[in-house]
């Protein structure tokens, strides 16, 4: 029988330790890793927490971030709760096995502790990894705080482990700048922790000898296009009312409200940023700032990059005159990422605002006021003048001749 953890109702964590505490509060069976800047202190706390009798569990140290997965995999597939962490190259390694995990249908829980991707090799924190894998299968969940990564990893379970959902799912939350930056994080005991989430009930599990079954098999052009169209159509269909749903329920239970898009000064906003993880605290200051001077604007932020919420985007920008939309990657001779699903979601739109892209704060450089004061200034002329007025794409606060495209 596993430790309790005395905890205080608020306690002074940082992202990392935060989604640590919940890996052992939910209990994990199997922690598979390969430790990598910054995320290490996630497996470290896991297996620190295992060590001194608080989890029931095993800790697994492998080879390569590649094996780390595949550990996971090996272990969710025998019929255990399975969780690990990683970032950047690391993910980069580990990305061929995260399509085998959502073709299997394997509820994994994945932290990615957000890291630009080399070269130049950098530690410092970017959304580059994040987007790296978004077309792999798995539900990703954007924290913008470390309060963000404590609950949403119990909110990743419950979901993933649903029978009529079994996909896995990524929570991202941004290197160093939450990962190691400590704030109040208000907290569950263990046992309301554990029992929002639930027993883990394994489905189709490996050592489950009275009912055989085969993991991984080959599938060509007979039923691959079957298997894969499935597994898209539970992505779109049946996953965001069950993530919705467990918003609702985690908001009953704790007060603390998460929306699929989170929208702040919105109501008569005619000027939006839209971005994800701290940047959207870092608008909110701005938007709330510019307000006072007679600004409308107004800020969006994605909690849930996967599956893509269209229809919850469109009707947050519905009205809006000007977006600006910030990507935290550089997107290698394309719009930024973001901003191609952002545009995909309005497109077709009658009612579709005045919309730029913009690339920031890639290998950690801040984001600052001043940046965001400017770029609603620009947007503020999009709008005056009814057309987009500067380049679609810039960068903000890169050193040397302004960069712009488009």
């Amino acid at each position: 029988m596993a430790e309790k953890m005395e905890l205080r109702e608020v306690e002074v964590w940082d992202g990392n330790h935060a989604a640590a505490q919940a890996l052992r509060q939910v209990q994990v069976d199997v922690v598979a890793a390969y430790p990598i800047t910054p995320s290490t202190p996630i497996v470290e706390g896991y297996a620190k927490f295992l060590a001194d009798g608080y989890v029931e569990g095993e800790f697994v140290m492998v080879e390569s971030e590649h094996a780390a997965m595949s550990g996971c995999i090996g272990a969710s597939a025998a019929g255990g709760r399975v969780a690990t962490a990683t970032s950047s190259q690391g993910l980069a390694l580990m990305v061929e096995t995260l399509y085998q995990a959502a073709g299997m249908r394997l509820p994994i829980i994945l932290n990615i502790v957000n890291r630009a991707l080399a070269a130049p090799l950098n530690v410092n924190g970017d959304h580059s990894d994040m987007y790296l894998c978004r077309d792999s299968g798995w539900i990703q969940l954007n924290a913008f705080s470390p309060q963000g990564a404590y609950d949403l990893n119990f909110i990743a379970f419950k979901i993933s482990e649903d029978h009529d959902i079994r996909i896995p799912s990524i929570i991202n939350q941004d290197g160093f700048m939450t990962s190691h930056t400590a704030q109040g994080v208000a907290t569950l005991d263990d046992d309301t922790a554990f029992n929002f989430v639930g027993e883990f009930k394994p489905m189709n599990d490996m050592l489950d000898l009275e009912h055989p079954v085969t993991h991984g098999v080959q599938a060509e052009e007979d039923w691959h296009f079957e298997h894969k169209a499935r597994q898209h159509n539970d992505m779109m269909t049946k996953v965001m009312p069950k993530i919705e749903k467990t918003f609702a329920e985690f908001e009953a239970l704790t007060g603390r409200k998460y929306s699929v898009v989170e929208s702040y000064d919105m109501e008569d906003a005619e000027l939006c940023v839209v971005c994800t993880g701290t940047s959207v605290e870092t608008a909110r200051v701005v938007a709330t700032q510019l307000r006072a001077d007679g600004i409308k604007a107004g800020v969006v932020g994605i909690r849930v990059f996967r599956p893509f919420p269209f229809e919850q985007i469109a009707a947050a920008l519905d009205g809006i005159k000007a977006v600006a939309v910030l990507d935290r990657s550089a997107p290698g001779g394309a719009p930024g990422a973001l901003f191609n699903e952002i545009s995909s979601a309005l497109y077709s739109r009658d009612n579709r605002p005045l919309i730029s892209g913009y690339i920031y704060g890639l290998g950690g450089r801040d984001l600052t006021r001043a940046h965001l004061v400017d770029l609603y200034s620009e947007l503020q002329a999009n709008a005056d003048a009814g057309k987009v007025l500067t380049p679609l794409q810039q960068f903000i606060g890169v050193r040397g001749p302004k960069l712009s495209y488009l």
